[in-house]
């Protein structure tokens, strides 16, 4: 498997470790987890856990970009070392994110968001680089 592939996987995982803060989040509010109606009871979250479960979210709109840009780079045989760069270094943008969101860093946090999306639209377009 190429190394883009492995970062789309490590992509997907992702999606799930950002739930795990969010989950405990909730957990800690003061009436536990409420599984009949998590929604609602994260919407009511607030401080980290708020922060939380947009990080959370955020995770979950980025992928389908990033998704899209291996799935190009792949279905048009765009490979080498650029590439792989690119899904790497989205990857570590991914995790510096979720770190920056859930410690209220919010400015780095807007500039490491930039460049994950750089890299997904840069694999997008990695068939005329």
């Amino acid at each position: 498997m190429s190394i883009p592939f492995w970062c789309l996987f490590f992509t997907a995982l992702l999606i799930y470790l950002a739930k795990v803060p969010v989950a405990k989040a909730m957990h800690e509010e003061g009436r536990g987890y409420d599984n009949r109606n998590p929604r609602a009871q994260q919407a009511r979250l607030t401080g980290f856990g708020a922060r939380a479960v947009a990080a959370h979210q955020n995770t979950l709109e980025i992928f389908p970009l990033f998704a899209a840009g291996v799935l190009v780079a792949h279905v048009t045989q765009s490979q080498g070392w650029f590439v792989d760069l690119l899904a790497i270094v989205f990857i570590v943008s991914r995790v510096l994110y979720l770190f920056l969101y859930w410690n209220d860093k919010a400015s780095l946090r807007s500039l490491v968001w930039g460049v994950g999306l750089v890299c997904s639209l840069l694999l997008m377009l990695s068939p005329v680089l």
